[in-house]
């Protein structure tokens, strides 16, 4: 069995490419438009699990600040189970929230390729979801991205390299750092 890699070796050959000041601007950003968007309505709030988790706290705070209430649910959808590529799609938890009819908002850290969005979105459409819109802190910049798929609501661009903190993790590490950071090339 391989050692995992030291955070602190992480963190000493990475950048901050975005601080705790300019993940919280973004979160209060989204949340004015989120807010606009689902006035007057209560949407499904699902979490994508674990990354999601830090970003969907602090953006659910802004958008109950601003007078959204949300029916909050969550799931575990996974393609990389601690390794650095992704794999075959595994369910972990499914919503136990039904979805027919309503609006959901999917809550993830990050929107890279998509597969795993992608997959979840099409699951909750299938469960009768009228709409599904997805609120990511990231977007990679890259052209890798499943065709179609977008952030409806997106808050900060990170570069197509290796990022971890705020929800996204290294090696399983460091997903409560409070900056978003990327590994140097």
């Amino acid at each position: 069995m391989s050692a995992v890699p030291e955070l602190a070796t992480a963190l000493a050959n990475a950048d901050i490419v975005h601080d705790h000041t300019a993940i919280e601007r973004a979160i209060a950003r989204m949340a004015a438009r989120i807010r606009n968007d689902y006035a007057g309505s209560v949407p499904v709030y699902l979490t994508v699990m674990h990354g999601g988790l830090p970003f969907a706290g602090q953006l659910a705070l802004a958008l109950g600040a601003r007078g959204l209430d949300l029916q909050f649910d969550y799931l575990h959808a996974t393609r990389y189970r601690g390794a650095t590529s992704g794999g075959t799609l595994v369910w972990k938890h499914r919503p136990e929230t039904p979805l027919r009819g309503r609006r959901v908002l999917l809550v993830d850290d990050i929107l890279d390729e998509g597969h795993t969005l992608a997959t979840v979105r099409a699951w909750c459409l299938q469960q009768g979801a009228r709409e599904v819109r997805i609120a990511a802190l990231t977007v990679k910049r890259h052209d890798r991205c499943v065709p179609g798929l977008v952030a409806d609501y997106a808050g900060l661009e990170v570069p197509d390299r290796y990022v971890f903190g705020y929800g996204m993790d290294y090696h399983e590490q460091g997903r409560n750092l409070p900056a978003i950071y990327a590994l140097r090339d």
